[in-house]
């Protein structure tokens, strides 16, 4: 597999799907048949759109890591992003769960979890699909955050990273998907499962059953952006600040409770903080450069 060089791309936020597209195809010179680590999240999907523009629908896959982190609801809406665009989806089971140092949820567990879904795909899934690169979608804002460990698995696995190369921050990833009429341009972000749960707290089956149950109810009762941090007895619901009265005030408060209570929890607490991405990484990463 190849690794592009750093390109010098503006970060300026007027971005057109033709200087997105150009600036991908840069990035990916030299690459025959792409596989695309893809999520159905906004950036996954830009990189799998621009990418089967700049190289092509024949040539492109979309390789989507399934396990217990992942909820049923992100995988169904991922197997629909990538047939809108008329790209193949290849499911991989990984297996991050066996690995000790998963369970242990370091603030390295990301690490763990990429290095997983890369061996697999290079241990039998490149070879099947004739695949000579495979990308991931960082974005030029995720590459300058030090919580970010599954970016050290995608180096060491030689893993493409064109939107970051290109320099395109979340907002220009936005910017193009709502020009390319992609259905997940306003979606919000959606780290995996095992994000919810505090560091050097075991990340386990049940835990993840019980967060992604919690999760979906409380989209059911029309909730979009939110988080449920898993703290044993007590569930810590993160949501955006526009919505914290609206959870708390009757009719809705009892069905809020209801719904988090009915996936296993016996506390339900609403954090004032609003959602907060990093929640549990970046205070310890602070801690330790002071």
């Amino acid at each position: 597999m190849t690794i592009a060089g750093t390109t010098a791309v503006s970060r300026s936020e007027h971005w057109s799907v033709e200087r997105a597209v150009a600036a991908v195809s840069t990035g990916l010179t030299g690459v025959q048949r792409l596989g695309v680590a893809f999520s159905g999240g906004v950036d996954s999907s830009v990189l799998l759109a621009l990418a089967t523009q700049a190289l092509g629908p024949e040539r492109v896959i979309a390789l989507l890591g399934v396990s217990p982190s992942l909820a049923a609801d992100e995988r169904s809406a991922a197997h629909d992003v990538a047939r809108q665009m008329g790209v193949p989806l290849i499911e991989v089971a990984t297996h991050e769960g066996d690995r000790p140092e998963y369970q242990a949820n370091g603030p390295d567990r990301c690490f763990h979890c990429k290095d997983e879904l890369f061996s697999r795909i290079e241990d039998g899934v490149a070879e099947r699909h004739q695949l000579d690169a495979i990308a991931y979608g960082e974005n030029a804002d995720d590459a300058l955050r030090p919580d970010r460990p599954g970016a050290r698995a995608a180096v060491h696995h030689q893993v493409l990273r064109p939107l970051a190369e290109a320099g395109m921050t979340k907002l220009a990833v936005r910017t193009v998907a709502r020009a390319m009429g992609l259905q997940v341009a306003d979606k919000p972000a959606a780290r995996c499962l095992a994000s919810r749960i505090p560091h050097h707290q075991p990340v386990t089956p049940a835990k993840l059953s019980q967060i992604e149950r919690a999760e979906f109810a409380l989209r059911q009762l029309g909730f979009g952006d939110l988080r449920v941090r898993h703290h044993q007895e007590v569930a810590r619901v993160e949501l955006p600040a526009e919505d914290l009265v609206r959870a708390v005030s009757d009719p809705l408060r009892t069905k809020v409770l209801a719904a988090v209570r009915g996936a296993g929890f016996r506390f339900v607490a609403l954090d004032l903080g609003g959602i907060q991405s990093g929640a549990f990484t970046l205070p310890l990463l602070s801690s330790d450069h002071d």
